[in-house]
């Protein structure tokens, strides 16, 4: 009878929130940019169109399945106590078939709008995120983040190669900012809400090595990061234009890690945080006016 009340309780907003919506449109922003570098010509509408909204399902799929692994984790942390699994709205198994149903059709938009290999790569991802960070990383290691951050930093490649149909430097290389950016990125979160994850048993940086320890690799990061991002200048893929935004985003970066690292203002942990989120957007917007402006040079 429980159960049945809670389903009855579940709304479409509920499953809309179990897709992780917002995180969604960043990975379709850096996707979009990917098509959209990969050719000197326009994009066809069929492949921006579908292209995006295959790796959208997939990408929401895997993020159901966060759900589901999480829902007891998600109910003890108060960032995450009102999810609709950790509050029952929702069950495991609709969710589960949701989840299958959003990445089967994700999978054949894919397989039909653009190609097999845009596909397979999309697929990968979502099992790198769904099955090892979800399932295994994130409890097992404090290095989830970075060796499961690959998963999240593949949406730039599977929008290249969804235009251009194979993989190339490029990509890759958008592959590597977004790699370099995701622990600065999550650690910074996780300093923040350091006593939830430890009363959730989850084994970040934080809770294993210690604030300091952590926001000492902040810092690391966010100057490899500094260095990655002026890679695509650096092998002509972008210009003047980029290179001074990627400077002056990443300086500002480094400058919130410092100011972390330092401990001389408080709620520096999340300032960082929500900073990392205006920076990769920023980063990969400016690549794209940057690949315009070139062509019409």
């Amino acid at each position: 009878m429980a159960t049945l009340l809670s389903a009855r309780r579940a709304g479409w907003r509920d499953y809309l929130e179990l897709t992780k919506p917002k995180v969604v449109v960043l990975m379709l922003i850096t996707s979009l940019v990917g098509m959209f570098l990969a050719t000197r010509a326009g994009v066809s509408w069929s492949v921006l169109l579908f292209g995006n909204l295959g790796i959208a399902l997939c990408a929401g799929g895997a993020a159901v399945v966060n759900h589901v692994v999480d829902r007891r984790i998600d109910a003890l942390m108060a960032r995450t106590h009102k999810r609709p699994l950790a509050q029952g709205r929702v069950e495991p198994l609709p969710a589960l078939l949701f989840a299958l149903a959003l990445a089967l059709l994700g999978m054949i938009v894919l397989l039909v709008f653009t190609n097999t290999l845009t596909a397979w790569l999309t697929l990968a991802s979502l099992l790198g995120y769904a099955v090892l960070y979800t399932g295994f990383l994130k409890r097992a290691t404090p290095q989830n983040i970075v060796i499961g951050g690959l998963a999240g930093a593949a949406p730039p490649l599977l929008g290249w190669v969804a235009v251009s149909g194979h993989v190339s430097a490029e990509p890759l290389l958008l592959v590597l900012i977004i790699f370099a950016w995701t622990p600065p990125h999550f650690w910074a979160l996780a300093i923040h809400r350091k006593e939830e994850y430890a009363k959730a048993d989850i084994p970040m940086l934080p809770v294993t090595h210690g604030e300091r320890y952590t926001k000492l690799h902040i810092l690391l990061y966010s100057l490899i990061l500094l260095a990655v991002s002026l890679l695509p200048f650096a092998i002509h893929m972008s210009g003047l234009l980029y290179l001074a935004c990627a400077l002056a985003l990443g300086l500002r970066f480094l400058h919130w890690a410092w100011v972390l690292y330092r401990g001389s203002r408080p709620h520096a942990a999340i300032g960082t945080f929500k900073y990392s989120i205006g920076y990769l957007f920023a980063l990969f917007i400016a690549l794209l006016v940057d690949h315009y402006l070139l062509l019409n040079l």
